[in-house]
């Protein structure tokens, strides 16, 4: 089990700005899928403790995730484990003590993000395009260690490429608010 604090910025854009910014960065090439699958209990005690609980599938890699707010982003706890352990938890649940978490979980959603990632100033952009439950849409996200100077470079990106903030609530609650539908 690994701990990290996860500092990003995010803001939802266009088809067409997330197709431009791929071509200007020459990242088409380079898009990855990653699957997020969403647990929670059957109560919904997570959501309303504002914790996220996810294992991230990319490839044949599984990892298990649990974020909690934080006074300046997000602390983050991760475990890796098999793609024969990740199956049986998709399909049954899991006691989440494993990683913290109180409770016996479920499968509650899945969103499939197509992403890739560039080096920008002192972080990390991503360009993402999300599927899930039939929508699609497409954010930036700039992660980082220090927030005031991530402020600073994001609404620099954001400026020198005429994109108008427009705020982007977590992947995982979209995901989830479709499902709930």
């Amino acid at each position: 089990m690994y701990v990290n604090k996860e500092i990003e910025f995010k803001t939802l854009i266009t088809k067409e700005q997330y197709d431009n910014l791929l071509l200007e960065f020459g990242l088409d090439n380079n898009v990855f899928a990653q699957t997020n699958h969403y647990f929670d209990t059957e109560d919904t005690k997570l959501i309303s403790e504002q914790t996220v609980l996810r294992i991230r599938q990319k490839g044949n890699n599984f990892k298990i995730t649990k974020k909690t707010r934080a006074d300046v982003g997000a602390d983050e706890t991760h475990i890796l484990i098999s793609k024969e352990k990740a199956l049986d938890i998709l399909e049954n649940g899991f006691d989440a003590s494993i990683i913290g978490i109180p409770y016996f979980v479920h499968k509650v959603a899945e969103l499939t993000t197509y992403r890739v990632s560039t080096p920008y100033k002192n972080g990390t952009l991503f360009f993402d395009k999300s599927e899930y439950y039939g929508n699609v849409d497409y954010e930036i996200e700039y992660e980082v260690d220090d927030v005031k100077e991530g402020t600073i470079d994001f609404q620099k990106f954001l400026n020198d490429h005429e994109i108008v903030y427009k705020e982007s609530i977590r992947k995982s609650k979209r995901a989830y608010d479709c499902v709930k539908k």
